[in-house]
């Protein structure tokens, strides 16, 4: 597989954990975010977008404009620090903590063997999982710009979904034993299962 970034996305409210700062959420004794970083920990170039504090040495934190202007925003913000050359870039949620190296070089090698633009997670449902993909950077370019077209210029409030509405996409069931690392924690319950799950 050819070399990748990764892009990970540290914003949001967690309205439903009270508004407190989610990926600094420790589970299993590590903050989120660090767990997710650590997943990619064999990419090229590592970049948050959003509040992050303490991060590894060598991983790049940038804002989105506006703060606060929503995950589309937030991954255009991310896609503008990658070196240029970069090929594919995982696109991933801060509060992934299930999430590990296995499971990104499975997206990884799902893209690489299709002329997809895209490839990400479907969970048992058939939902895209959206913010656990790993994408050809050309083809989240031009979902971008399309999305910018279709909303005046802007992607400022742009929901994720509209990223994959005008792109090929791989889904891939999880076939790994455990837990989905698709799981994200948006709620104190949420933790609780996954620290269960960690333990």
């Amino acid at each position: 597989m050819t070399a990748y970034a990764a892009v990970v996305l540290s914003g949001g409210a967690a309205r439903r954990m009270g508004g407190v700062d989610k990926p600094a959420r420790p589970v299993g004794g590590r903050p989120m975010l660090h767990r997710v970083l650590a997943a990619v920990a064999d990419a090229g170039t590592r970049i948050v977008v959003g509040p992050a504090g303490p991060v590894p040495e060598g991983v790049r934190v940038t804002r989105e404009e506006p703060p606060g202007g929503g995950p589309v925003a937030a991954t255009a913000a991310g896609l503008a620090q990658l070196d240029p050359g970069t090929a594919t870039v995982a696109l991933l949620a801060a509060d992934l903590p299930l999430l590990t190296p296995a499971a990104v070089a499975e997206l990884r090698g799902a893209l690489d063997g299709s002329t997809a633009g895209v490839a990400c997670y479907v969970d048992g449902d058939g939902r895209r999982q959206q913010l656990c993909a790993v994408w050809r950077v050309s083809a989240l370019r031009s979902a971008l710009d399309r999305l910018a077209a279709e909303r005046g210029g802007t992607v400022d409030g742009a929901p994720v979904r509209g990223l994959l509405a005008g792109t090929t996409v791989r889904e891939v069931s999880w076939s790994g034993s455990g837990p989905p690392p698709w799981f994200d924690c948006d709620t104190d319950e949420d933790v609780r299962r996954v620290e269960e799950w960690t333990r």
